[in-house]
C-alpha cells in the first residue's frame, strides 16, 4: 500500500504528522526516511503535538532517543523518538536497545531507520519524504500490513 501527499509548507508538513497522531496507536513503529532537510523533524513534532507532547521536541541526533510523555484518548502513552544517523552498523541499533521501545504502551518513531531494518517490525509504517530547502515536499506513506490503508483514509479526505 502506497499514500502519496503534497506538502508545500514546514507548517502543512507538521500538520500531516499530526493528523497521523490522530490514528496511531500503542505498539506503532513509524520509520521516517528522507535527506537532510526534508523534513523528518518537523513531521515527527507533529505526531508529538497531536498526541499532547508538552515543551519541544527536538530531533535527538546526539543523544539517539528521546522518550516523551504523551497520551492517546487521554490514556498516558510514551513517544520514543530516534534518530539512527550516527550508527555505522546495524548491531549498533541492537546494543542501543532499538527493539525495547516496540512495545504496547510506546509509539516508536525513528529517523534514519535504514541501519536498522532487519529489527524493525513487519507492520512498521514507513513515511518517505522527497524534497529539502524551500521546494514542496513529496510525503509517501508505505506499509506493508494492510490494517494501515484504512487508518490512513484521512489523507484522501
Amino acid at each position: 500500500m502506497d499514500c502519496r501527499v503534497t506538502s508545500l509548507t514546514v507548517d502543512q508538513t507538521h500538520e500531516l504528522g499530526k493528523k497521523l497522531s490522530e490514528c496511531l496507536l500503542g505498539g506503532d513503529v513509524v520509520a521516517l526516511t528522507g535527506d537532510l532537510g526534508a523534513g523528518k523533524t518537523a513531521f515527527a513534532q507533529g505526531i508529538g503535538k497531536g498526541l499532547g507532547v508538552v515543551g519541544p521536541m527536538t530531533s535527538p541526533t546526539f543523544t539517539l532517543i528521546h522518550e516523551y510523555e504523551s497520551h492517546i484518548k487521554g490514556t498516558k502513552i510514551r513517544l520514543i523518538h530516534m534518530d539512527l544517523y550516527r550508527l555505522r552498523r546495524p548491531e549498533e541499533a541492537e546494543v542501543i536497545g532499538i527493539e525495547d521501545a516496540f512495545v504496547e504502551d510506546a509509539i516508536c518513531l525513528i529517523e534514519w531507520p535504514e541501519i536498522a531494518e532487519d529489527y524493525l517490525p513487519d507492520d512498521c509504517l514507513n513515511v518517505e519524504i522527497h524534497g529539502s530547502g524551500e521546494m514542496p515536499r513529496e510525503i509517501i506513506f508505505h506499509a506493508k500490513d494492510s490494517s494501515w490503508e484504512q487508518r490512513l483514509e484521512f489523507l484522501f479526505k
